[in-house]
């Protein structure tokens, strides 16, 4: 990272970040509706900003998560979810969909990836996911974007 400085987009514009952030309210609102665990919906905010590479969201998302008392080991093997016994069958599905949305470029949200999803989770918790990654996507990139500065 070079230290030039860069506009912070969302002072710049506070109409549209605040625009972003009703839409984040809209999108917890889904979530609580659809009954996502909380524990899993930071695990969802840091699987999302690790694939991105924002730190800034990265630090905010695992202290909001190790202070509603998540397992710090959960938070260790995020990254290889697939390859640990941590999480539930629902975890996973959620994992897996945020993971696919977040890596659209990729090949889109696949019928594999969004069939798993939905073998386990229900349309509201598909939706509330898809809401979910989509906001943090979209705040991850403010924060890139605008350099949101973390540590020294």
């Amino acid at each position: 990272m070079t230290d030039s400085p860069r506009v912070n987009i969302g002072k710049q514009h506070p109409a549209a970040y605040k625009a972003l952030i009703a839409l984040s309210s809209e999108a917890e609102e889904a979530i609580a509706a659809a009954g996502l665990d909380p524990l899993l919906v930071e695990l969802l905010r840091i699987r999302t900003s690790q694939i991105n590479g924002c730190a800034f969201c990265l630090r905010m998302h695992t202290r909001d998560a190790l202070k509603k008392g998540e397992n710090p080991d959960r938070i260790a093997v995020l990254p290889a979810w697939e390859e640990t016994g941590y999480f539930s069958e629902t975890d996973r599905a959620a994992l897996r969909l945020t993971e696919a949305i977040t890596c659209v470029p990729d090949g889109h949200v696949g019928d594999e990836d969004y069939d798993a999803a939905a073998a386990v989770l229900t349309a509201d918790q598909i939706s509330a996911v898809a809401w979910l990654a989509t906001v943090m996507n979209a705040f991850n990139r403010v924060a890139i974007t605008s350099r949101y500065p973390v540590g020294t």
